[in-house]
């Protein structure tokens, strides 16, 4: 049987193979394996001394926080835009589809900028925060509005994708037997998008954990306040203190790993609720 004409050679295959296998090596494998190289160079109790550390601790405290908030904010937005997008027609929804995306298309310095010039003491409502001693900028509620600002787009993205790939027939048909909303809601259309919610906070979640350039802007790096794990590391990196920055930096990359893990398990599963 002759060869299909779509058949490339062996070597044109192994060739591309090894090009794509010696990039991601370079690129992913090695810097991955050199963080944890770094980390444990001076052994295992100076890494968890850098761990343990009062200024990690606050550091990986005030990164769960900001993503405690900012996921299920993310989560309750994306359901929302996701449900009027896909089962409604209405004015204003190519906008609202157009806004969604624009923390893709914005830099996330340029968006802490933004909330500086909002919020900050010379900003449109500084005065007003600071005679009622409110404080954002500089302070815990600016690095969660930066990152609920960076993560907005990955739960709305995912589920409207997913849902107008499934349809409206099920929803229509609950309500035909008498379901009202809030029971098609849970019933119907939830059990069908659980994946990917769930693919949607696990993206989210990792964007959060490593959002560097619009916390950086507003946080005022104030050790053991304002800082992220992202912003100690670089602290610590200037500070010349290699081995506590790649230990800090080791617990992002663990994360990074158990993220990707994650992701593809959703994807597998989001894929089957698409078939």
């Amino acid at each position: 049987m002759s060869r299909p004409r779509t058949s490339d050679p062996a070597w044109v295959r192994w060739t591309l193979t090894g090009l794509a296998l010696t990039a991601l090596a370079l690129v992913i494998v090695l810097p991955l394996a050199a963080v944890f190289v770094q980390a444990f160079e001076r052994g295992w109790q100076a890494y968890r001394d850098a761990i343990v550390q009062p200024e990690t601790v606050s550091a990986i405290e005030l990164s769960l926080l900001a993503v405690g908030i900012s996921v299920p904010l993310n989560l309750l937005f994306g359901l929302a835009a996701a449900w009027a997008i896909t089962k409604f027609q209405f004015t204003g929804k190519n906008v609202l589809t157009t806004l969604i995306d624009i923390p893709f298309g914005v830099s996330p310095v340029i968006s802490g900028l933004v909330y500086v010039l909002v919020f900050g003491a010379q900003g449109w409502f500084g005065s007003w925060l600071s005679a009622h001693d409110i404080q954002i900028i500089f302070a815990v509620p600016g690095i969660i509005l930066a990152t609920t600002f960076v993560t907005f787009p990955f739960v709305a993205r995912e589920l409207v994708a997913l849902m107008e790939s499934q349809g409206t027939e099920e929803e229509e048909a609950a309500l035909v037997l008498g379901a009202n909303a809030w029971q098609m809601f849970f019933r119907v259309t939830l059990p069908n998008i659980k994946w990917g919610v769930l693919y949607g906070a696990v993206l989210c979640t990792a964007r959060a954990l490593g959002e560097f350039g619009a916390v950086s802007v507003v946080s005022g790096h104030i050790r053991g306040q304002t800082n992220t794990l992202p912003l100690h590391v670089e602290i610590l990196y200037n500070e010349y203190n290699y081995a506590g920055a790649f230990a800090v930096a080791s617990l992002l990359s663990v994360l990074a790993v158990i993220t990707l893990a994650l992701k593809k398990l959703l994807e597998w599963k989001t894929s089957q609720e698409r078939i």
